[in-house]
């Protein structure tokens, strides 16, 4: 699995600035002020405690102007089919109608990948898929209907677009024990791939998820915001 940042809303409206490389707080900060006719204080609150509070307070109307997108590589098609059920968000995924699957990769669950006899079952199958699509492709039949018999297993890359508020709902709900182990995967790096461009917005729920959850966090590395250097499941060519 591998998750990188590749945009995020710039403000024009402000200088750039160490603590706000793209200006998207900045943004927030300007509308909320709008909001609430406060500029003159502005510099007074300060952008972070003014930006905590209103999050805090369920004032989060102000961070749907701002917005992100990664690109998402290396997970299943079942985990695709969670995160795309998350409507509010544009998504634009690989195609099995138009790419050639015969070389597939697949993502391997650790409790397969750990048991020798799952591992031999699953490697079966994964041939038998592998053959079963070329020479449907061989005789003739197309892409879009060979596809049909591809696991859910399949890796796929997409990429996906959404505003800060959409995003705070996506890891709300998957970063849990509740969730499956895949998509929380994927949220993890995705919340450690955003938290440096905007801290305030999604550091009081980072801490809190870090706090009650630390071996979902385990081996991430956010350096650099973009997500690399998260464990991931075992795939095979």
């Amino acid at each position: 699995m591998k998750v990188k940042l590749i945009a995020i809303t710039k403000y024009l409206g402000h200088e750039i600035e160490a603590d706000d490389p793209s200006g998207s707080e900045a943004l927030i900060e300007h509308a909320g002020r709008v909001c609430y006719h406060s500029e003159d204080s502005a510099k007074a609150e300060g952008r972070a405690r003014f930006i905590q509070r209103r999050v805090t307070e369920g004032h989060e109307s102000i961070i749907e102007h701002a917005s992100a997108s990664f690109e998402i590589s290396g997970i299943s098609r079942a985990c695709s089919h969670q995160l795309v059920r998350h409507r509010l968000a544009s998504y634009s995924q690989e195609s099995q109608r138009y790419v050639d699957m015969s070389d597939p990769e697949w993502v391997v669950p650790a409790d397969v990948a750990s048991d020798p006899e799952a591992m031999a079952l699953w490697n079966e199958f994964g041939e038998f898929s592998r053959s079963a699509y070329r020479r449907l492709l061989e005789r003739g039949v197309k892409k879009q209907d060979a596809r049909f018999l591809l696991p859910n297993a399949t890796a796929t890359r997409l990429v996906m677009t959404a505003n800060f508020r959409e995003l705070l709902h996506v890891f709300r709900l998957r970063i849990s024990p509740q969730a499956q182990w895949e998509i929380r995967e994927l949220s993890v790096q995705m919340l450690e791939a955003i938290y440096p461009f905007a801290p305030n917005v999604f550091g009081p729920l980072r801490h809190q998820l870090r706090a009650s959850y630390p071996s979902f966090f385990a081996g991430v590395d956010s350096s650099e915001g973009n997500g690399v250097g998260c464990t991931h499941p075992q795939r095979t060519p």
